[in-house]
């Protein structure tokens, strides 16, 4: 653990995304404590720019962009992890019966991946969620399912790789039972790829749903960035704080997700790499 860190602290650019992470995950659970008020909360001061009296400003109702904001983290972090673990969890799985079974059942799912990737993943989030509600639940439902076919590709190939590897080859010969082989030296060495995979499918998710919230398919009883700017389009002329701020904050979480994720991964080919050789 202490060299993947170091491996991963090298690259400058991922250990400051991962400290805007990790304080956007503080920030968004200390919500209550930060926000100045009820991101919902109506006032009477619209229109009011960034000042003292309201640091970000308010929008065509009163309501404070900052609390906004903060609330917002809350809503892209739960439906970005939560709907990269499921992809992810979902991936694993199919990858990795493909990786192990081959064959037919290797076949058809790889087939069926490959089905859900030509599919356009966000139209058809937007026709699932206008048919089933706007829910988060059903939102982080839909994500995850229509997000596992890279991770479940990844996870085959790498699968592929390892198990022609001498460390499997001497465990077999040693008469380790099969399924003993994939679970302790197959399946833990070929996790790497779908953490990092993960890690992207987070920033993917968050854009998701940002973007079916501009199109007023978000969850109508929660803030998040997405419905910010869905409120704020047509007073674009009054106010430019009222997309500014929630637009920065989405476009730098998915930047430091998808820059945690190519710090992540080079720490772990460097260790992959390792074992391989």
């Amino acid at each position: 653990m202490t060299a993947f860190l170091a491996r991963f602290l090298r690259n400058r650019l991922a250990a400051l995304a991962l400290v805007w992470v990790l304080a956007l995950s503080a920030m968004a659970a200390l919500a209550p404590w930060i926000a100045p008020t009820d991101p919902l909360r109506i006032g009477h001061d619209a229109f009011a720019p960034p000042g003292r009296q309201y640091l970000l400003g308010t929008d065509n109702q009163g309501r404070d962009i900052l609390s906004g904001v903060v609330y917002g983290a809350r809503v892209s972090l739960l439906v970005g992890c939560l709907a990269a673990f499921t992809s992810s969890l979902v991936g694993v799985t199919i990858g990795g019966l493909a990786g192990f079974q081959g064959r037919w059942v290797d076949a058809l799912l790889m087939r069926l991946a490959e089905l859900f990737q030509v599919m356009p993943r966000f139209f058809l989030a937007i026709l699932v969620v206008s048919l089933f509600g706007s829910g988060i639940q059903q939102i982080i439902v839909v994500l995850g399912m229509l997000g596992w076919p890279p991770t479940a590709r990844l996870v085959r190939a790498t699968i592929l790789t390892i198990r022609e590897q001498p460390f499997v080859e001497a465990a077999h010969a040693t008469g380790v039972p099969g399924w003993r082989v994939c679970v302790r030296e197959i399946l833990p060495n070929s996790l790497p790829p779908a953490v990092v995979a993960g890690s992207l499918d987070v920033a993917q998710a968050i854009l998701t749903e940002a973007g079916l919230s501009f199109f007023g398919l978000g969850d109508p009883n929660l803030v998040s960035w997405g419905s910010m700017l869905f409120s704020a389009q047509g007073f674009l002329r009054h106010g430019w704080w009222l997309t500014v701020f929630p637009g920065l904050a989405i476009f730098l979480t998915v930047v430091a997700f998808n820059l945690v994720g190519d710090g992540v991964n080079d720490a772990l080919n460097a260790k992959l790499h390792q074992q391989l050789a």
